[in-house]
């Protein structure tokens, strides 16, 4: 838009008279910060002259006067909030950093209570503080993490109202809290005899029931039951931490142990993880687990010895044509732990396990496999490994038998140092 100059602005109307300018209210204050008469500290007189002046903002309007019943309403609010302030400000500062709310003592009744396989410290506080158990997570996390040890996965005979440091106590020390602890790659007649021993039968009871009472105790509709198979519970009394008291029955620790394994084996997609391998089902997925459990040394050698039993079991192959040649199986049938078989009695021995006799995989499981063995038995590694052996508490693979027998001449020179 053009600027219009001085010259060309239209021409002023008369202005009307100027009215007084509105005068701006004064800010009233607070009562809190009135003197004790209910006045400005710094008001004038009462007999000083009241009005406007002809000058704006000189003049004082009537101050109006606060009664002492609205300071001591003030006085009361304030002091309130404080104290709520102090109320929640404390209340922040016990959840953040005071100690978590916990019982004392060592609680009372009894309660079981199952702790999944790879719960934290906290997720098990939670499950405690959910039964009962301890009053908060947090008083069941600082016991666990004062005592500078690991509360492994199971079933826990516990208490209702525990301090968190008796919770964690009695998790810890399996003689009083009846745990009955399976190991991974433990065998059924290991777990049979430890059974008779919690429980306080004779010995040999456990392993009579298993026998007799196998198809009553919860077993997977696919589990095989052929008449070849030495141990039918074999592979499904699932490696985890069990309590187990006097007085408990044989066939109901047998029943939760079978149970546990259908959980665990229900969240892996065994069938089709089978079908991928070449296998045929669910049940030789777990008796390739078995062998690798038995097999390795350390859990990185798992992946490794999977790749070794699929390789050979291949009727094909150049090194060992279908056979697996495993001394564990031997062992197993033999229920004995050997290092050193001599070839000639093993490959004397006429029987189903005896994979120096016979092709491919043994009729069942050889022992009750752990979350390791079986993920490794169903994601093997592809490098082309046939053999192995352990030296020095070390698993060696290779790929043909030349490189294999250096390791072999290397650990028998080993033996002979160490002898």
């Amino acid at each position: 838009m053009p600027v219009v100059s001085a010259e060309h602005q239209v021409p002023r109307q008369r202005q009307a008279p100027e009215e007084p300018a509105a005068e701006e209210p004064e800010e009233e204050q607070h009562p809190f910060f009135l003197d004790g008469g209910g006045r400005d500290a710094d008001e004038a007189d009462d007999d000083e002259p009241v009005g406007r002046t002809a000058k704006k903002g000189k003049g004082r309007q009537p101050k109006k006067r606060r009664s002492g019943v609205a300071c001591l309403f003030v006085t009361v609010v304030l002091v309130g909030a404080v104290g709520g302030g102090g109320y929640f400000a404390y209340d922040f500062w016990q959840s953040r950093y005071g100690p978590a709310p916990d019982y004392s003592g060592e609680g009372t009744g009894r309660i079981e209570v199952e702790v999944p396989p790879g719960s934290g410290n906290a997720e098990i506080g939670s499950i405690l503080a959910d039964k009962g158990v301890v009053k908060s997570s947090g008083a069941f996390v600082q016991a666990v993490e004062d005592s500078g040890k690991f509360v492994q996965p199971g079933t826990y005979s516990l208490r209702k109202e525990m301090s968190g440091a008796a919770a964690v106590k009695l998790m810890l020390d399996p003689t009083s809290s009846n745990a009955l602890i399976v190991t991974e790659g433990m065998r059924d007649a290991a777990v049979y005899a430890a059974i008779d021993k919690k429980t306080g039968v004779k010995a040999g009871t456990t392993a009579d029931i298993a026998k007799k009472e196998a198809k009553n105790l919860g077993l997977p509709s696919w589990a095989d039951d052929n008449s070849k198979i030495k141990d039918p519970l074999e592979g499904f009394l699932f490696p985890s931490r069990y309590s187990v008291g006097k007085g408990a029955k044989p066939a109901d620790v047998l029943r939760k142990m079978v149970a546990e394994a259908n959980r665990n084996y229900a969240q892996l997609d065994l069938e089709s993880k089978a079908k991928d391998l070449g296998l045929d089902g669910p049940f030789q997925l777990i008796t390739v687990a078995s062998l690798v459990q038995a097999e390795g040394v350390t859990h990185d050698d798992f992946r490794k010895m999977a790749e070794v039993v699929y390789n050979r079991l291949k009727p094909t192959n150049p090194e060992t044509w279908g056979r697996l040649e495993f001394d564990s199986t031997y062992n197993y049938i033999k229920n004995q732990s050997k290092l050193d078989i001599p070839i000639s009695e093993i490959k004397g021995y006429d029987n189903p396990y005896n994979t120096y006799f016979y092709k491919g995989l043994p009729p069942g499981p050889i022992g009750n496999p752990g979350h390791d063995a079986l993920r490794a038995a169903m994601n093997p590694t592809s490098d082309g490994w046939y053999y192995f052996v352990a030296v020095s508490g070390k698993s060696y693979f290779s790929k043909t038998y030349a490189e294999h027998q250096k390791w072999v001449d290397k650990f028998n020179r080993q033996r002979t140092n160490n002898g």
